[in-house]
């Protein structure tokens, strides 16, 4: 199995405004070999139970990314995404493939 390319539009604080809210850069990266898969109908089930949110795609992440995944837009095949709830994580050195992080993704409204 081989990943897709996808670019992640990625939030950084860099401060508050005058009401104290956060203020964030975004950056667009691309991040290689990106599993997109089918989520199971569990998952979307449970997605709109505990989130209120419709999954569409589950991402799986290659070993060694660093990048904040939450809340992000993520642009997949040319069409943005936007990721929402935990990134979930396995141990990587017990995790026999090249991914071991999966993130959910609904489409953008």
């Amino acid at each position: 199995m081989i990943g897709v390319s996808v670019v992640l539009h990625e939030k950084t604080k860099t401060g508050v405004d005058g009401m104290n809210n956060p203020v964030y850069s975004v950056t667009a990266t691309t991040v290689n070999n990106v599993l997109v898969g089918q989520p199971e109908t569990d998952d979307i089930t449970s997605s709109i139970s505990l989130y209120g949110k419709k999954i569409v795609y589950m991402l799986g992440l290659p070993k060694g990314d660093s990048h904040n995944w939450t809340d992000s837009i993520v642009e997949i095949f040319g069409e943005p995404f936007m990721t929402f709830g935990d990134v979930i994580q396995g141990v990587e050195a017990n995790v026999p493939t090249p991914w071991h992080k999966k993130v959910r993704v609904m489409r953008c409204e």
